[in-house]
């Protein structure tokens, strides 16, 4: 099986996500995914405007949408993101029945793909998220450090991301998980490096991880780290800062894993519902506005998907 363009290469500079849901999803379902499924084919077309910028995009749907477009067949972990209350921050869950991610070098091919879809979608569709993301300085989050750094690099990649032998009739999907952060720059730019240090885990400069007797049990790293039988739990990172000189700075983050159960626990650890009592003092500097999960099928289950039985 044939994975999307957008899963396993390295993130370009220039990052367009966008969260549709489909207004009267009984009548309109299946005119609206033929209108999507035309995604990879455009893609391929607008991608040979300038090979160089490597245009790489997917296509995902959410649980709801998918019952009404393969109400037979759905990968095993398909699921609806629930609203998560924390013990001091709140998760919302913000749903969306199709999910474009297109990356690359170039702002004006993203648009370029993705615009011609929309105009054809035209009313069937209301939008939940249209955010223009770009990389910051040396790949780095508006916090000032670098972002990704745990991001598994080479075949692991496609190893993290893709569904395989567990669930062989979806073998190089993916399911992916998508929030965004709103940060709070002001308080975050009050502390001093060494007490941003402590809250990420990393050195801010070159982040390299403080030692384990330094590093806090509620520092970033500390809480999304994740090791099971000496095995550290992957998911595949696209995520993009936004920003403006007076609107909102933030975060979009995206995930891709092969197991939703990874990313349920890390979201445990971080908001404080693992049961140790402990949160990720990162959120105390940034609020996350929407969440919501969905599934990225191959190129030959996003043709076949009406004939799956």
């Amino acid at each position: 099986m044939t994975p999307q363009t957008g899963i396993t290469p390295e993130a370009g500079k220039h990052g367009l996500f966008v969260v549709l849901n489909v207004q009267n999803p009984q009548t309109q379902a299946q005119q609206v995914f033929r209108i999507c499924s035309k995604f990879p084919e455009l893609l391929t077309a607008i991608s040979q405007m300038d090979t160089s910028a490597n245009l790489c995009g997917t296509i995902s749907f959410g649980a709801t949408f998918w019952n009404l477009i393969s109400p037979q067949k759905r990968p095993l972990q398909l699921k609806t993101f629930q609203t998560i209350s924390g013990s001091q921050q709140q998760i919302p869950a913000t749903g969306g029945d199709i999910l474009f991610h297109v990356h690359s070098s170039r702002p004006d091919l993203n648009y370029e793909l993705l615009q011609p879809l929309l105009e054809q979608l035209g009313s069937q569709v209301s939008v939940v998220e249209d955010v223009q993301a770009k990389q910051y300085l040396d790949s780095r989050d508006l916090t000032g450090f670098i972002d990704g750094t745990e991001n598994p690099q080479g075949d692991e990649r496609a190893e993290a991301a893709l569904i395989g032998e567990e669930d062989p009739e979806f073998a190089g999907g993916s399911y992916v998980f998508s929030q965004r952060f709103v940060h709070k720059m002001t308080s975050w730019n009050k502390l001093s490096q060494g007490e941003q240090e402590n809250i990420i885990g990393r050195t801010k400069p070159d982040s390299v991880e403080l030692a384990e007797d330094v590093k806090p049990p509620t520092s970033h790293i500390s809480r999304v780290v994740i090791e099971e039988e000496g095995d550290e739990l992957q998911i595949v990172r696209h995520s993009l800062p936004y920003y403006s000189l007076s609107g909102e700075k933030g975060l979009f983050f995206l995930a891709y894993t092969k197991d939703l159960t990874i990313v349920d626990k890390m979201l445990s650890n971080m908001f404080g519902t693992s049961g140790d009592g402990l949160t990720d003092h990162l959120m105390n500097y940034t609020t996350p506005v929407t969440g919501a999960m969905f599934f990225t099928p191959s190129l030959e289950t996003l043709r076949n998907v009406q004939n799956l039985k």
